[in-house]
């Protein structure tokens, strides 16, 4: 049978695209070899938040002393977390099935590989499937580090972090990105000795490096020990777990820990697709390179998600699948603009950004003006005790508009919708800091935040 649209990849790009075509009047089949909702739901953004969840109340257990409560003896059962997780994910992944059957999709299990530009293959049955049009959704893995050998088992990576039920007593994470410091942070805050090694010179090498320097010393003060600047050259087991030999800029150091967590990033995910049996050309990282419609160097197909490249996040794939249905059916859409896409990180304190750093909008020329405002300044932070953190807005002195804003405390993620929606309309400081808010709220830093890149600030 032949289809409008041709999905291959049924993770956060995948399905809304299949969702937004059918909405559009288009039949879709969505070719999935695993479960429904990708890496996101499955392995990453739900079971990890899930997790986090539970640090977080963790945390707040072991502070009940300042706000008067005696409580006994605490114990921590990891593994009924992970299994809470999976509740969550099982009922997500259960809702998506369900929009499938809602609107039309065929969802068609399987390994999809291109035969033609309009036609593919799915193994094992060896079904082919034709498409006017086919969208490559395909996602990424975790990134390999040379030197570091995933056995599964005491070298790891989230696939396997997100199903462990009984934690080591020590942990090296690889990579402070934002996968990193999240697991990093779940693991300490479960009693575990854990140790960061992040080849840059910063952790959060993609956010404001001011904020990254304060995330660093808020996690070193909670007992993470963080190496910059190193690298990993060699993994020994032994009997207890690992010997993990690292070279800082003060020599090398050997860490000997129970496990060890690649945490190094993502690579695109094309493996057996055979996309140059259609003529899609993939670029020397193997991303997909795409124009605003998302179409690929093809006519005819697109790409979407982090096999598109960055920005590699759930809600820019599905930003991304709305957009290629769209151009499919002949329909205005939004023009994708990476920097407007919003980030959070979800350790404590928390960390979200949307927009330039202060650093590139002068890279880009701007006369930029930055405005601060500190959480111990307000008075919902006060009262929920949640004291460390800052937002920064970076604005340009001569229009006067938001050009970024980044965020570090706590509800960082729950305060960004407003600082995305400022940036995304090209609000100026005054629009943002002119907006009454309510009173006592988080929300009340943004505008003080851009009231205070022209000095004008009430509270601070």
């Amino acid at each position: 049978m032949a289809h409008d649209i041709a999905i291959v990849g049924g993770g956060p790009g995948g399905y809304v695209a299949a969702i937004r075509a059918a909405q559009l009047g288009r039949s879709a089949a969505l070719v999935e070899k695993e479960a429904l909702g990708g890496l996101c739901l499955n392995w990453g953004c739900i079971p990890s938040k899930v997790l986090l969840q539970h640090a977080d109340l963790l945390e707040a257990i072991h502070r009940a002393g300042e706000w008067g409560f005696a409580l006994g003896e605490v114990r921590a059962d990891f593994g009924k977390a992970v299994d809470r997780s999976r509740q969550v994910v099982e009922r997500l992944r259960t809702g998506i099935e369900s929009l499938m059957r809602k609107h039309g999709v065929e969802v068609i299990r399987g390994d999809a590989s291109f035969t033609g530009p309009h036609t593919l293959q799915v193994q094992p049955d060896g079904r082919t499937v034709e498409a006017q049009a086919v969208i490559i959704a395909t996602g990424s893995v975790p990134r390999s580090v040379p030197g570091i050998e995933v056995d599964r088992e005491r070298v790891i990576t989230s696939y396997q972090a997100l199903a462990l039920r009984d934690l080591p007593a020590s942990w090296a994470v690889v990579g402070g990105g934002a996968s990193g410091v999240e697991f990093a942070y779940l693991y300490r805050s479960y009693g575990c000795e854990v140790a960061i090694v992040e080849i840059t010179d910063h952790l959060l090498p993609l956010e404001d490096p001011e904020l990254a320097a304060e995330l660093r010393k808020a996690l070193e003060r909670s007992g993470i020990r963080i190496l910059t600047q190193s690298r990993v050259s060699a993994v020994e087991r032994t009997a207890e777990g690992l010997a993990v030999t690292v070279v800082t800029p003060q020599g090398e150091q050997r860490l000997e820990v129970g496990k060890l967590l690649l945490a190094a990033g993502y690579q695109p995910y094309t493996a057996g697709l055979l996309p140059e049996a259609a003529g899609v050309e993939p670029d020397g990282r193997g991303f997909i390179p795409v124009n605003e419609d998302m179409q690929t160097n093809v006519p005819g197909i697109y790409a979407i998600g982090d096999v598109a490249g960055p920005p590699l996040l759930a809600h820019a794939a599905m930003e991304r699948g709305v957009i290629a249905a769209e151009a499919i059916a002949g329909r205005p859409h939004q023009r994708f603009v990476p920097h407007n896409v919003p980030r959070a990180v979800y350790c404590r304190p928390q960390v979200a950004s949307v927009g330039l750093t202060e650093a590139q909008a002068r890279e880009q020329g701007y006369q930029v003006k930055v405005g601060r405002f500190p959480y111990r300044a307000n008075g919902k932070a006060l009262a929920l005790g949640e004291t460390t953190g800052v937002v920064k807005t970076v604005v340009d002195g001569d229009s006067g508009q938001v050009l970024g804003v980044h965020l570090l405390g706590a509800e960082a993620s729950e305060l960004l919708g407003e600082a995305t929606l400022a940036v995304t309309l090209e609000e100026t400081w005054e629009a943002v800091g002119r907006t009454p808010h309510a009173h006592p709220t988080l929300s009340e830093m943004i505008k003080e935040a851009a009231l205070a890149a022209e000095e004008q600030a009430i509270h601070i």
